[in-house]
């Protein structure tokens, strides 16, 4: 029997996807988000950042690589995996990263930076109406992804 080995977690990538073939031949894409966490202390509100290695495999690296940039909002469902090693210098090495199994990416309203022009302010205005909305839709999805994981 298989112990329980499920992550999920939401943040912004920190750097664009790096894609790459292995000597086999298949598809792996790594990239790492950030993923902010607030809590009150006394009286301020205090805010705490962590970063994730992220790795997909085949069908879905290539997704992420095409659809993932620096910025971009995701949520990760999937698996941690360590990796261990002895380095050159003969002292014992530990990685621990997230084996994606689907990813979520956020809506991207911003256009690229060449292509933005004045009359394209109207997509700002469109941005800020959809963010309640997408945040009902999030919370809804969270809570189906609950349901399905307890």
């Amino acid at each position: 029997m298989n112990n329980l080995n499920s992550i999920l977690i939401e943040g912004n990538m920190v750097r664009d996807p790096l894609l790459r073939t292995t000597p086999k031949g298949t598809v792996v894409c790594n990239f790492s988000i950030a993923s902010n966490r607030f809590y009150r202390q006394d009286s301020n509100l205090e805010k705490e950042v962590g970063f994730f290695d992220v790795e997909a495999w085949g069908k879905l690296a290539s997704a992420c690589a095409n659809y993932g940039r620096k910025g971009r909002g995701v949520r990760v469902v999937g698996r941690l995996k360590q990796d261990r090693w002895v380095g050159n210098d003969g002292k014992n090495h530990t990685r621990v990263a997230i084996v994606a199994e689907h990813v979520e990416y956020r809506p991207d309203f911003k256009k690229p930076a060449e292509t933005v022009s004045a009359a394209d302010g109207d997509a700002e205005l469109l941005a800020e109406q959809a963010a309640p909305m997408y945040e009902m839709m999030e919370d809804k999805r969270l809570e189906e992804l609950q349901a399905i994981a307890f």
